[in-house]
């Protein structure tokens, strides 16, 4: 057993050929499990401590961890950096692009996790491109998924609405190696993501730096990652037979994934239900911390019950 409000110590687990995973837990570990995957670049620290402890105190074993290329997981830099430019090139032109790995293969990291944690079946909430893994992982591997969480996420539909200008500009931009120009690069990124509503915070934006940075930037990696995504293509068809509890969240001003996406999101998988957090961008601001973990608890159902209801409810609107 280990604490509820505090993460267990960080370990590694071997998931796959050449593949280790970093991660950490709240919780106990006799509790449901309940799988969390970050975004593009993401550190599993861009899980805040406090959101993980809230899941936990919902009666979860919270699972965190470093996607591969990033953080203390395995980096893959003998895999070369894609041309990111000529990437986007081919997909204007509508040609087939490569990545030296796909969303599926990280889909099947994170199932490696839950195999060497013993664990049979968790409940998986992804946000952004994790949102795009826990979609692949519901396609792949539909066994080893209770409930499905998508948070400000996308099929990957060709023909979706494309990020703001400003957005994308800032997803674009370098990652500093050095801690001041990554601050302040973090402080940019950040400030133009946030929502209207819920507009960045300076203090808790530099804390969260700290620990982000304290993992590692790892620039080629985030490179790989996104060049992963644009290769990984259209996911709308096989989710259609996703036939797993689905919950749908997405900000109403997010610029850089928009709220189209979602909503695309929630039409493709029948037993889905969509919620629009008004306001919020692309990131998950603590004022709504609350509401997002009580979505997720409610998703999940009691911990001691089976997730069986396949009732699709209306869409809801904050």
């Amino acid at each position: 057993m280990f604490s509820i409000n505090t993460a267990s110590a960080e370990a590694r687990a071997h998931v796959s050929d050449g593949i280790e995973l970093a991660y950490q837990e709240f919780g106990t570990r006799c509790a449901v499990p309940l799988l969390l995957v970050m975004g593009l670049g993401g550190s599993m620290v861009a899980w805040d401590d406090e959101f993980c402890a809230a899941l936990a105190a919902r009666g979860f074993r919270v699972i965190r961890f470093d996607n591969r290329d990033c953080g203390c997981s395995t980096r893959l830099d003998d895999r070369g950096v894609p041309d990111m430019a000529g990437m986007f090139g081919q997909l204007a032109a509508g040609m087939p692009v490569q990545a030296p790995y796909l969303l599926s293969d990280m889909a099947d990291d994170a199932v490696g996790l839950l195999d060497a944690l013993q664990i049979d079946r968790a409940h998986v909430v992804g946000v952004s491109m994790g949102g795009m893994i826990a979609q692949e992982m519901a396609i792949r591997h539909p066994r080893r998924v209770s409930t499905l969480t998508s948070i400000m996420s996308s099929t990957g539909r060709p023909g979706l609405p494309s990020a703001r200008p400003e957005a994308m500009a800032a997803l674009m931009t370098p990652t500093p190696t050095g801690w001041p120009d990554y601050l302040a690069r973090h402080r940019q990124v950040w400030s133009v993501l946030c929502g209207y509503k819920y507009p960045f915070d300076p203090v808790r934006g530099e804390a969260m730096a700290r620990r982000l940075f304290a993992r590692g930037p790892h620039p080629a990696g985030t490179a790989r990652q996104l060049a992963t995504v644009l290769a990984s293509g259209n996911r709308k068809p096989a989710l259609a037979d996703v036939r797993i509890p689905t919950l749908v969240m997405h900000g109403s001003d997010d610029g850089l994934v928009p709220m189209a996406c979602g909503i695309d999101t929630a039409e493709a998988i029948p037993d889905d239900r969509l919620r629009i957090l008004e306001g919020m961008g692309h990131n998950l601001p603590c004022e709504l911390w609350p509401a997002i973990v009580d979505a997720i608890a409610e998703q999940a159902g009691p911990p001691d019950a089976p997730t069986a209801d396949t009732t699709k409810p209306q869409a809801l609107q904050d």
